[in-house]
């Protein structure tokens, strides 16, 4: 029986956590470009305690991209549940669209980490190495499942070496990002 409350790492170093992370796998969302690769997340910490995300992923050579900001749900609390706020559309800053990023499992190193929804709709693998050993990938696929999310949906990211550059690619708008973030 899958419990309800999802199980969140506690006493994150936010500082320690920031730079980029490379996701391994996600649950696919239909809005995301099918083809989609190298895609990543790059996190910075700003003065105020907040943390400035970047999400980029490559398709068809075009660099898709959004930008928002994740914070603590409750500062009072040391469980790493962060809410993440992008605006829509990004080009735009009009509507901000929040979502929940909760960190289930991150290893001492922070090396890798499963992060998670309380809905259990969104599930991403990501690592600061863009491949990840096969063995601890299966653990966290298993840490998932106990967590009551359905792993079945889980689907590899493509990544090339070396990774491409962010200066080099041509931009395109990456709506698609906040619809697969947030599960619409």
């Amino acid at each position: 029986m899958a419990k309800n409350e999802v199980e969140v790492v506690k006493g994150i170093d936010l500082a320690r956590y920031m730079g980029r992370w490379y996701e391994i796998a996600s649950f696919p969302s239909r809005d995301q470009p099918k083809n989609g690769i190298n895609t990543r997340a790059t996190y910075t910490l700003r003065d105020d305690g907040t943390v400035n995300v970047l999400n980029e992923t490559w398709s068809d050579g075009k660099r898709g991209f959004i930008q928002g900001t994740a914070y603590k749900a409750d500062t009072n609390s040391d469980e790493a549940k962060l809410k993440v706020k992008f605006y829509v559309p990004p080009f735009l800053p009009l509507i901000p669209v929040t979502g929940d990023y909760w960190v289930l499992y991150l290893d001492e190193d922070y090396h890798h980490a499963l992060i998670g929804q309380p809905s259990k709709k969104n599930l991403w693998i990501l690592c600061r190495e863009n491949q990840l050993d096969e063995e601890i990938y299966n653990q966290l696929v298993e840490k998932a499942k106990g967590e009551g999310y359905d792993v079945s949906k889980l689907k590899k990211t493509t990544h090339t070496n070396p990774p491409p550059e962010t200066e080099d690619a041509p931009a395109d708008k990456g709506i698609w990002w906040l619809r697969s973030i947030f599960g619409k």
